[in-house]
C-alpha cells in the first residue's frame, strides 16, 4: 500500500476544490494547511449572489491570460481561501498554501500579509512578479515535483 506524500495529498484536495470553480477560463483551487490540518479552502468564481460568468460571459475573453485582472468578475481561489478563514475566525498565519496555479501578484501580496510561510503550486501562471515578491518576503515556493526557491 502506498500513501501519497503530503504535498501530493493536499494538492489533490486543491484539485477537487477547483472542480467547484465557475470560471470559464481556468478552474483554480486553493487549500490552506498548518500542522497537516486543513484550515480553509477556496476556488475561483464570482462573489456570492452575482450571476456566474456562464450567464454573463467573460469580460476578459479577448485578453491574454495574466492580464487585465481588473476586468475579471471572479475572486481568485487564494483570495477566497483567505476570506473563508477570516469569516470563520481561523488564523492562517504560518500556514502552507496548496494551489492548482501559481498565485498572481495581487494574491501574492495578500498571502505575504496573511503570514503564509510556504506556497506549493502545480501549474505556472504568466506573472513572474509574484515569484519575485515571494522571494523578497522569504516565502518558500515549490512547484510540485520541482523546488523553486530555498529562501
Amino acid at each position: 500500500m502506498s500513501r501519497p506524500e503530503l504535498d501530493d495529498y493536499f494538492m489533490e484536495i486543491a484539485n477537487v476544490v477547483a472542480s467547484r470553480s465557475t470560471c470559464l477560463r481556468r478552474k483554480a483551487g486553493a487549500v490552506l494547511v498548518r500542522d497537516k490540518r486543513i484550515l480553509s479552502t477556496g476556488y475561483n468564481g464570482v462573489p456570492k449572489g452575482l450571476l456566474h460568468c456562464e450567464d454573463t460571459g467573460c469580460p476578459r475573453a479577448d485578453y491574454p491570460s495574466g492580464t487585465h485582472h481588473e476586468l475579471c468578475r471572479a475572486v481568485h481561489s487564494e483570495q477566497n481561501a483567505i476570506v473563508q478563514a477570516a469569516i470563520h475566525g481561523v488564523s492562517i498565519e504560518g500556514s502552507t498554501l496548496y494551489c492548482t496555479h501559481q498565485p498572481c501578484t495581487l494574491c501574492a501580496k495578500m498571502l505575504i500579509n496573511a503570514g503564509i510561510k510556504r506556497v506549493v503550486y502545480r501549474e505556472d501562471y504568466p506573472d513572474g512578479e509574484s515569484l519575485k515578491f515571494f522571494r523578497q518576503a522569504e516565502i518558500e515556493v515549490c512547484k510540485l515535483n520541482s523546488f523553486i526557491d530555498e529562501r
